[in-house]
């Protein structure tokens, strides 16, 4: 082996990865940024976490109890008026967590600091994200005791209530997912990952080829127009796709036992959607792509924010406020959101209009900047 030939081959490829800016930025950029995110702003611990409060009691030790829950920075509380108003707070989302004080609360408290059985405080959240959901449990189960213990040795004068560990009971119920399994958080999860990369993916790529083989610039020259060809291009791929979801929901629910809490024929009609904005996605890809090599990394480079961000594997409750509003402007968050929703809580389309909405806007957005591309190109 000759060392002055290794080095001048180490020499060349070192000038042609910085004569590609593109490549340098992605080589330094991605994993600095990938270890903030991680460090930053992926977490799965309680933080200010929604939390609805029907307090039947309302007197100065209940609104106590939930002033020491919101001291802490953990949970956020909600007031409630009604039993039906708590339940649609959890099954739309706007709560993860809720308690519910009884109307007994302070009389409950004196006979349990004379020795009296605890008063029960009734814990409810939403056990569609099982790893959050637990931890929820843990720290209310926790604040909950060490609050109504410094209640109960309130009422006796400083004297302790004998033989309590705490001054509360606390009766927790999961809903949606009693057993706090993660297989069906992560199934309907998944769909957003694979339309979301594999479609952007597959396009850009197909299309840049045909660019570099010539073939597509042959089809712009034909009558057809822009509206044409992005049809041709887009609905045949979104058939394959839309048969895709098809058999992951089967399998999912044959070999995982994961079926859709709502209406399969609804999740299929938003998925088969979600995979048309996503092969838009891939045509603008492919239209500031030269090769396929530079169209597949900025699909991974796309794909990394992707898993991060979107609530796939993490919850977005937990962000920091500017990475919550920046989530948003993702098409992926909102159909997992859209997914969940339909495999978890089987919730219908007026309850998630306004996720459908933001999907809609995004895929019109989408559509009209892939047209103008394909215009551009022509």
């Amino acid at each position: 082996m000759s060392w002055r030939r290794l080095r001048t081959l180490i020499r060349r490829e070192v000038r042609a990865t910085l004569r590609d800016p593109f490549t340098a930025t992605i080589l330094v950029a991605v994993p600095l940024g990938a270890l903030l995110i991680f460090g930053f702003v992926l977490s799965t611990s309680v933080k200010h976490l929604s939390l609805a409060v029907l307090d039947a009691n309302g007197t100065a030790a209940s609104r106590r109890l939930v002033a020491e829950l919101a001291a802490t920075g953990t949970f956020d509380p909600r007031p409630v008026s009604t039993r039906a108003e708590l339940d649609r707070a959890l099954v739309s989302g706007r709560a993860s967590v809720a308690i519910v004080v009884p109307p007994d609360f302070d009389r409950a408290l004196r006979r349990a600091a004379a020795g009296g059985r605890p008063p029960e405080i009734q814990v409810l959240y939403d056990g569609g994200e099982a790893v959050l959901a637990g931890n929820a449990e843990g720290f209310l189960r926790a604040q909950l005791a060490h609050t109504g213990a410094t209640l109960a040795t309130a009422e006796v004068s400083r004297q302790p209530a004998a033989g309590r560990q705490g001054g509360v009971d606390v009766v927790t119920r999961a809903l949606f997912n009693p057993t706090l399994d993660g297989t069906r958080f992560m199934v309907s999860g998944t769909f957003g990952f694979v339309l979301s990369f594999l479609t952007t993916l597959i396009t850009a790529v197909s299309i840049v080829n045909e660019r570099l083989a010539g073939t597509f610039e042959q089809l712009q020259v034909t009558p057809a127009t822009s509206l044409e060809i992005f049809l041709g291009k887009i609905l045949p791929l979104g058939a394959v796709f839309a048969l895709d979801v098809l058999l992951m929901a089967l399998v999912a629910g044959f070999a995982l036992g994961v079926w859709p809490q709502g209406n399969i024929l609804f999740f299929l009609v938003v998925s088969t959607f979600y995979v048309l904005v996503s092969l838009a996605l891939g045509l603008l890809f492919s239209a500031t792509s030269s090769t396929a090599a530079e169209a597949v990394q900025k699909t991974v480079v796309f794909s990394i924010p992707l898993v991060q961000l979107s609530g796939f594997a993490f919850p977005i409750r937990n962000m920091p406020a500017f990475f919550r509003w920046l989530t948003e402007l993702f098409p992926a968050t909102h159909y997992i959101r859209l997914s969940r929703a339909i495999y978890v809580r089987a919730e219908g389309p007026t309850a998630l209009l306004p996720e459908i909405g933001f999907l809609v806007l995004f895929g019109a957005v989408l559509i009209v900047l892939a047209l103008r591309s394909l215009e551009t190109r022509a």
